[in-house]
């Protein structure tokens, strides 16, 4: 069996309004088969917000952090197409963030998701992944209508691309914490329980890089559904 996923791109961000409908068509039948026909590519799936912004929350699960500094990925970012060109102009507010999977429980992804994004002073952003890692999600992950846990950490810089020229400078993301469920309630409930900014804020995080968004399903596309990223 292979290995799962090792790291992830993750991206948050909107669309302008007059452009949504093209972003969501490029996006399903360009973008992600592009970027699933690159080597070290496994997984890619977008989420719509239930609620409120951002609209978008996309990712990229990938074999190892190496991937997302891999020359086949920067030249992908380097020399987008035109499609891509013309659709990175509608981009608004984008957070990006090349992760290392620091925990994970459960498998596969539930219809609905949680993102909890969040940050800590670098002397305290270990003590808070540990606290997460061996007091809260196990406990999470075992309760019905659960399906997935994985817990990020920024771990490489992302530089300048072509890509971002078009859209504007990114904005950063430390950690984030991925929740997907099938009972869309018990996943909501956890911003008030066990998730709740409060306790983050009491282990380390700061109160102002908390936040917590509900999103659902849109799409998901794996290596081995692209003709080209099936030996990847």
């Amino acid at each position: 069996m292979s290995p799962g996923p090792q790291a992830a791109l993750l991206l948050l961000f909107d669309i302008a309004s007059d452009a949504i409908a093209g972003h969501d068509d490029w996006h399903t039948r360009e973008h992600l088969p592009e970027r699933l026909a690159i080597p070290g590519f496994q997984r890619g799936s977008r989420w719509i917000a239930a609620a409120g912004a951002p609209r978008y929350f996309v990712m990229y699960e990938v074999r190892e952090l190496a991937t997302l500094a891999s020359s086949a990925y920067l030249a992908r970012l380097n020399s987008p197409t035109p499609w891509s060109a013309k659709m990175m102009e509608s981009y608004v507010g984008m957070r990006r963030a090349l992760c290392s999977v620091v925990a994970s429980f459960g498998a596969g992804l539930g219809s609905t998701a949680m993102v909890v994004r969040f940050s800590a002073e670098p002397a305290r952003r270990q003590a808070l992944h540990d606290w997460l890692t061996r007091e809260v999600l196990p406990d999470v992950a075992a309760q019905p209508g659960i399906a997935s846990l994985r817990l990020f950490a920024s771990a490489l810089d992302a530089g300048m691309t072509r890509e971002q020229d078009i859209r504007g400078r990114d904005g950063a993301l430390d950690s984030a914490l991925l929740v997907t469920g099938y009972d869309p309630g018990v996943v909501a409930a956890l911003a008030g329980g066990e998730l709740h900014g409060r306790d983050f804020a009491a282990h380390g995080a700061l109160a102002s890089e908390y936040a917590c968004n509900l999103f659902r399903h849109a799409v998901t596309l794996t290596a081995g559904d692209t003709g080209d990223g099936a030996a990847s």
